[in-house]
């Protein structure tokens, strides 16, 4: 009972009044601690986009189908680059890098969230949701930085053309793919290490339709203040330095087009940065107004809106872009199409 009065009389900053808060203040001496049956989360119930009945079929069929456009879209691409040799330049090994990418971590997500409209309770396990959440930073800081190295390739193509075969050398392509890779693992690995080292002790329900960083802390009864911390930290670094590096590298190649005299040379040097700048606009534009809107209880539930769009749409309006936007990849694809109904009639026939 004295217990209890404690937690009546004095304002914990907690709901739960949980035992790391209280001994934090030094509300409950340690012997009291048996007395609390504080058991750790096993797992978690993300709530979805939304628990309105009407929606889940529609919205099952809508995410299927982006998802399915998704996966064919981006294997596709990968496929189509490494089978035609006149696409086995630097820009398009980037390019199948970024297809890569998207269909990872969009596979981190999206079927996890197709899923939860077809059952009536999502839960994700504890194991299981660390691995989302690993995978899905890993993922997301890497496209930061290959769409980067994508920047720095078109610079190099528009500004010094004569040169780009000499610089965008097969050595440095790689370098800017393994780089990204490497250093969004080893920035993603501790970072998701300390948020399931955090007690979560309390209510289970994650206001999300993934596993998120941000939406896991409020559910700890741990101090997540140096957590908070390191989310604020990496988070502006590698937005900040990878948008850095292509506004830098765009600022030289628009005055590069500018010098151009004819507008022909000018429209065909700005149409190989076209699907590109889509691209950086779109997923920057969203993360951009997810973090600087004011933050209220309907802000909520526009993040989860902004997220859809980077890690759904953005996946499967890649592919898309760079395709039907650009003449080498649709040639290419003809050739292929053209290529596989001989081989189906030769096989056909033979039947």
């Amino acid at each position: 009972m004295a217990i209890k009065r404690t937690c009546a009389s004095t304002k914990v900053p907690h709901h739960l009044c949980g035992i790391a808060i209280l001994l934090s203040t030094q509300i409950i001496p340690m012997e009291y601690m048996a007395n609390f049956n504080f058991t750790q989360a096993t797992e978690f119930i993300l709530k979805g986009i939304t628990d309105r009945p009407e929606l889940q079929a529609p919205l099952f069929i809508i995410f299927l189908a982006i998802y399915t456009v998704t996966v064919v879209g981006n294997l596709g691409l990968i496929i189509l680059i490494r089978m035609d040799s006149r696409l086995h330049t630097p820009m398009y090994f980037f390019l199948s890098h970024l297809a890569f990418v998207d269909f990872c971590y969009s596979s981190a997500i999206t079927p996890k969230m197709v899923v939860h409209f077809v059952v009536k309770k999502n839960t994700i396990s504890f194991n299981a949701c660390a691995a989302q959440v690993g995978c899905f930073v890993t993922f997301v800081i890497t496209e930061f930085y290959i769409l980067a190295s994508m920047a720095y390739d078109r610079y190099v193509a528009i500004c010094n053309p004569l040169l780009y075969s000499v610089i965008m050398s097969p050595k440095l392509c790689l370098l800017l793919v393994v780089i990204p890779y490497v250093y969004s693992f080893l920035v993603a690995l501790p970072n998701t290490i300390l948020t399931f080292h955090l007690s979560y002790c309390g209510s289970n329900v994650i206001n999300h339709f993934y596993c998120d960083d941000v939406a896991l802390l409020p559910l700890s009864c741990s101090n997540t203040h140096t957590k908070h911390m390191l989310i604020f930290v990496f988070a502006g670094f590698n937005t900040i330095s990878s948008l850095s590096i292509i506004l830098i590298s765009y600022s030289f190649i628009i005055a590069a087009i500018l010098r151009i005299r004819s507008a022909e040379g000018r429209f065909k040097a700005f149409s190989t940065c076209g699907s590109h700048m889509v691209t950086i606009t779109v997923l920057y534009g969203t993360l951009i107004f997810m973090y600087l809107q004011p933050k209220s209880k309907d802000s909520l539930e526009t993040d989860k809106i902004s997220a859809v769009i980077y890690t759904v749409v953005i996946p499967m309006l890649n592919p898309l872009i760079y395709s039907l936007r650009n003449k080498d990849v649709k040639e290419a694809l003809k050739k292929v199409l053209i290529k596989g109904c001989k081989t189906l009639k030769m096989f056909q026939s033979r039947m």
